[in-house]
C-alpha cells in the first residue's frame, strides 16, 4: 500500500495494490457520509475488489502523518 498526494489540488490516492492499469478500475463508489469533510471515492476492479481510494480534500480527511509519509505526485489521479 502507498499514498500519493497532490498538495496543490489537495487530492490523495491510496493504492491498495502495487499498480492500477489503465481501465482496470471498473466501478467507482462515492462514499457519502456527513462526517467526512471531503470526498472519498472507492475504485473497484471487475470482480468487486478494492484497488484504491481517491480522497478529495485530503488535508481534511487524512491525518498529517499519512500525508507527510505520502509520495508527492505532481499530477492528479485519473481513474
Amino acid at each position: 500500500m502507498h499514498v500519493e498526494h497532490d498538495a496543490e489540488n489537495d487530492v490523495a490516492y491510496v493504492y491498495l495494490v502495487e499498480e492500477i492499469a489503465p481501465g482496470e478500475a471498473k466501478t467507482q463508489i462515492l462514499v457519502e457520509n456527513p462526517a467526512l469533510r471531503g470526498e472519498v471515492i472507492l475504485d473497484l476492479d471487475e470482480h468487486g475488489r478494492l484497488l484504491g481510494v481517491e480522497v478529495i480534500g485530503a488535508s481534511t480527511v487524512l491525518s498529517p502523518e499519512t500525508l507527510a509519509e505520502s509520495e508527492e505526485d505532481g499530477t492528479p489521479y485519473e481513474g
